[in-house]
């Protein structure tokens, strides 16, 4: 899907393309990376990098074209992992700047509606990659909250009954933690590298450029704020598991003696040696009214857990 914007009070759609217009290409067809390849010119290893749903963040300049590439947050339809990160990369070169995600994401289509509503004009290129970048730290910030409320109810669910199920949603949200901490990190070392660029450092806005850091080291604090109550609460579940383990035993060993007594009592009985009882009529009552009452006692020691 290809779409192309301009300034006016904001970013506004249009058409077909104008000079200095951003061009911004989700989930590219064979039609749209022709239109890249050979209408633009875009050289093709950038095209192939950003394809790449595992490429990290990085700046590159090669034959005039410039190459960024971010990592940008992303709701899966996958059920295991819910929240993963993909590469969004950002082209330009003189009156040419265009943006491809090989994903579908919402940040595209709500920083478009944010630019109109808050009349943003984007300056030039390195002002569109920071705000980009701005954007993108704010949706990790929501993700941050959805994956927060997930653990919650995971959370309601372990407190009523530990499943292995639950267990095994906590270990799927680590595994989003991993991948928002790592591609934060990768975010913010490229934000530094833009800010430092002695080429373009006078032409940046300074409050944006202070939007930015913040919103960035904000989202890494979240993400590793909730990184580390997801792993001491995890360490607190397996305790609790081992615990309980251990109780089950220790009630599994109290029966079993408990069911040792009569077994222990009519072995003796049956053997072969005088016992006083062998020529009484009443000897099997006798033996069935001690194994009850040792068992009772057994019973009665084990409910109030004298013996362990």
């Amino acid at each position: 899907m290809k779409a192309f914007y301009t300034n006016n009070n904001g970013l506004v759609e249009i058409s077909k393309w104008t000079s200095n217009c951003w061009i911004h290409i989700e989930s590219p067809t064979e039609t749209d990376k022709n239109y890249l390849l050979e209408e633009l010119q875009v050289p093709e290893a950038f095209y192939n990098d950003i394809e790449d749903i595992d490429e990290r963040p990085r700046i590159e300049i090669e034959d005039g074209w410039t190459l960024i590439i971010m990592r940008i947050p992303v709701k899966s339809g996958d059920v295991k992992i819910p929240f993963h990160t993909v590469p969004l990369g950002i082209i330009f070169k003189d009156d040419i700047c265009v943006t491809i995600s090989f994903y579908k994401t919402e940040i595209i289509a709500d920083f478009v509606s944010y630019s109109q509503r808050k009349n943003i004009e984007i300056q030039d290129n390195f002002n569109l990659v920071l705000r980009l970048l701005l954007s993108s730290s704010v949706w990790y910030l929501k993700y941050l909250k959805q994956i927060n409320q997930k653990i919650k109810l995971a959370e309601d669910n372990l407190e009523k009954s530990i499943k292995n199920e639950e267990l095994q949603a906590l270990l799927q949200i680590e595994k989003c933690f991993v991948f928002f901490i790592t591609s934060l990190k990768a975010n913010d070392v490229l934000f530094q590298r833009i800010k430092n660029l002695k080429a373009h450092k006078a032409n940046y806005d300074p409050e944006l450029l202070e939007d930015v850091e913040i919103e960035l080291n904000q989202a890494q604090d979240t993400a590793n704020i909730y990184s580390n109550i997801l792993t001491g609460m995890m360490d607190a579940y397996a305790s609790v598991i081992s615990n309980n383990m251990n109780n089950i035993m220790k009630q599994m060993t109290s029966i079993s003696i408990i069911l040792m007594i009569p077994t222990l009592i009519a072995s003796l009985y049956g053997m072969n040696v005088p016992n006083g009882l062998e020529e009484s009529k009443y000897g099997i009552w006798i033996l069935l009214l001690i194994s009850i009452v040792l068992s009772s006692f057994g019973v009665f020691l084990f409910k109030r857990r004298r013996w362990f």
